[in-house]
């Protein structure tokens, strides 16, 4: 038997530009790193490829000039409502600046005590202490201040109500209920992320003229990015003037490269691309994803759930009387066959795809490590197979 199961790597390449054959570089990434680290390319492995590397050599960038003149083209009133934005400066507050060119007069209404990822104005015990109810009460800024006082990210520091405020003719309320919003304009741009069709359901029943983020910069022009499944969300800044998209194409890509790889190896190697990681930070509460999905393009073997039994529960059920080798070799015997539905229950219920993203977002994270793929062997490692 193996002494280790799943082992995760991060594979270092040079920093990727726009027209750069990303295909080719995974594979000869990936080859490089199996000869110089001395580990084997078999079938069943995984590449991880951060869509960041996948947008950038796409040459998936817009400016704020072309945010807009989008925003101009999809709603012709002089005055639109933004509802809850998350509270980023790497993020939203570059899409806010690139509306606040469209020289509309902008109210934006802000999610409270925190946004739909967990970005904190306040905590929920002093909305309680001062006797607030947030399903229902609504603030201006001024007003919301007045309450808590100067409300700054506990870890970045950043005033988000300043900044946005100070961002173009902007002006800031604090309510819960999206349709509050219409007491102020009736042209609505919904900014969640992954509530956004329910925030817009209601908003359109209501009777707003509404679209979402990701029905901005959706359709190719000339000159500049677009995505079409999912517009500005998931984009991200790239300079003082730009921002890089969310990428495209990303199912044809991962399947160009597990070709390439089974061309060059003989081997299946399952790739996807992926962004943020879909979990929560203990102490600040913050959920990490901040992209609509954690991989925009997989291939097919990542598809599905886990197929996975309790070791622990067989171990303290119905082999509780063996130990040792014993109790070993019957656990794998027993994993040879179909478990019982009652054995599975408890183990991740997540898509192997977004477990796996997960699992690569950790890996690489987003700052210096220089690893923008992961390749990860013996993730369908089964007990019973060995």
């Amino acid at each position: 038997m193996r002494s280790c199961g799943t082992v995760v790597m991060g594979l270092r390449t040079a920093v990727l530009r726009k027209g750069d054959d990303l295909v080719d570089i995974c594979v000869s990434t990936l080859l490089a790193a199996a000869e110089n680290e001395g580990f084997s390319i078999n079938d069943g492995d995984i590449l991880g490829v951060t869509e960041a590397v996948l947008a950038r050599t796409q040459g998936n960038y817009v400016t704020t000039q072309d945010i807009a003149d989008d925003v101009n083209t999809k709603f012709s009133s002089n005055h639109i409502g933004l509802v809850f934005p998350i509270m980023s400066r790497n993020r939203f507050s570059m899409i806010l600046k690139g509306i606040a060119l469209s020289g509309k007069k902008i109210t934006i209404q802000m999610s409270y005590p925190s946004d739909e990822v967990g970005n904190p104005l306040v905590s929920m015990e002093k909305v309680i202490e001062n006797g607030i109810n947030p399903w229902s009460d609504v603030f201006t800024a001024d007003e919301f201040i007045k309450i808590f006082g100067e409300c700054r990210h506990p870890f970045t520091n950043v005033d988000y109500i300043d900044m946005y405020r100070n961002t173009g003719n902007t002006s800031i309320i604090l309510a819960n209920n999206p349709t509050e919003i219409l007491n102020h304009t009736k042209d609505v741009l919904v900014c969640d992320i992954h509530t956004r069709e329910l925030t817009k359901g209601i908003l359109q029943r209501a009777g707003a003229n509404v679209i979402s983020l990701d029905e901005i910069l959706n359709t190719a022009a000339e000159g500049r990015g677009y995505n079409p499944q999912y517009g500005l969300l998931g984009s991200n800044i790239a300079n003082e003037t730009q921002l890089k998209l969310f990428p495209r194409d990303a199912d044809v890509v991962v399947s160009k490269i597990q070709d390439a790889i089974k061309q060059k190896t003989g081997k299946t190697v399952e790739v996807l691309i992926y962004g943020d990681g879909g979990f929560k930070d203990p102490v600040g509460n913050i959920w990490e994803l901040a992209d609509p999905v954690i991989s925009p393009g997989f291939t097919s073997g990542l598809a599905g759930l886990p197929d996975e039994t309790k070791i622990k529960y067989l171990a303290d059920s119905k082999f509780a009387d063996l130990s040792g080798d014993e109790l070993n070799q019957a656990i794998k015997n027993y994993l040879k066959q179909e478990a019982e539905e009652f054995e599975k229950e408890g183990t991740t219920p997540r898509r192997i795809v977004d477990l796996v993203g997960s699992l690569c977002d950790l890996t690489s994270g987003s700052g210096s490590k220089g690893t923008p793929f992961i390749y990860i062997k013996g993730y369908f490692d089964h007990l019973g197979n060995e």
